[in-house]
């Protein structure tokens, strides 16, 4: 009997965390539909306004934006880690750390790097074993485009003055509820982009008025465009997040299902095992008091 109870606890306990895994996955497929249509809705924005600068920048002679495209030696570089402040999230968080792992042992082997941490998980691992510049983890608790600007000038003038060489981030991009994939963008210094011949042929072709100049336009344009490549990453991990926490919660709940099922079937059959061996027991003694 005592093993029928120590069953009978173990399906109590997996039905209970069935419950709770079941209404977390709730909670995240509600969060993931608000988080979801925010991302959804700001990078067509983000991408034309990528593009904007860029012809602009294909087309423009001299050095506009010089200060966010300076190339330097790189000696020192920051990784923005974005991660979440919670887990059960299946590989989310891990799949982040992995990443900064390689880039250390690959594109930044031999040169100083610090963090700064938006997400409690980055955070606790990169503490044990690095320098973090900053951690900016209750950004998850509001999550504005302003207060996300604020993070990004911070990044511009770490750059600007010279502290660090490199800025990268890392952050899960949003595919679906069951796919993330990890990105690492360079965030400063800008990429030089290439004069090709579609925009010197349109530079020729079309006239165009610009009021200001080109040079201001740019100069206007780059800390927008830096601004809403950290808000953009910020928003992707923050959808990535719910939709991987809603599939491992669903994958966890399938699991307690399937292990509820076989402890009942093993209960029953232990049930009607002592049921029996109580039956031959009295069958056997009546025997014997017949004899």
């Amino acid at each position: 009997m005592a093993n029928l109870k120590e069953i009978r606890n173990r399906i109590s306990s997996v039905s209970s965390t069935m419950q709770i895994t079941s209404a977390m996955k709730m909670v995240s497929a509600a969060k993931l539909k608000k988080a979801q249509d925010a991302i959804t809705a700001m990078r067509p924005y983000s991408d034309k306004l990528t593009e904007l600068l860029q012809n602009l920048s294909a087309t423009t002679d001299g050095d506009a934006g010089s200060k966010y495209a300076e190339q330097r030696d790189v000696e020192r570089a920051l990784v923005v880690a974005i991660t979440s402040n919670r887990g059960l999230a299946g590989a989310f968080n891990t799949n982040i750390i992995k990443e900064l792992i390689r880039l250390n042992q690959n594109e930044l082997k031999g040169v100083d790097v610090s963090y700064m941490t938006i997400g409690k998980k980055a955070n606790d691992f990169v503490s044990k074993q690095s320098p973090v510049q900053s951690n900016k983890s209750d950004l998850f608790e509001n999550i504005s485009y302003d207060n996300v600007a604020v993070i990004a000038e911070e990044l511009m003038e770490l750059f600007t003055t010279g502290q660090f060489d490199k800025i990268v981030i890392v952050y899960n991009s949003f595919k679906n509820a069951a796919t993330q994939i990890v990105m690492t963008e360079d965030f400063l210094p800008l990429k030089p982009v290439a004069k090709d011949e579609d925009a010197l042929q349109a530079e020729t072709e079309l006239d165009y008025i610009f009021e200001p100049s080109k040079e201001e336009i740019i100069e206007e344009l780059i800390p927008k465009s830096l601004k809403m490549q950290l808000y953009k990453g910020v928003r992707d991990s923050w959808a990535s997040e719910h939709g991987a926490r809603m599939t491992a919660m669903h994958k966890a709940t399938d699991n307690a299902t399937e292990l509820r099922d076989q402890l009942k079937l093993t209960y029953n059959k232990a049930r009607q095992a002592a049921i029996t061996n109580e039956i031959l027991e009295i069958v056997g003694g009546a025997e014997a008091l017949n004899s």
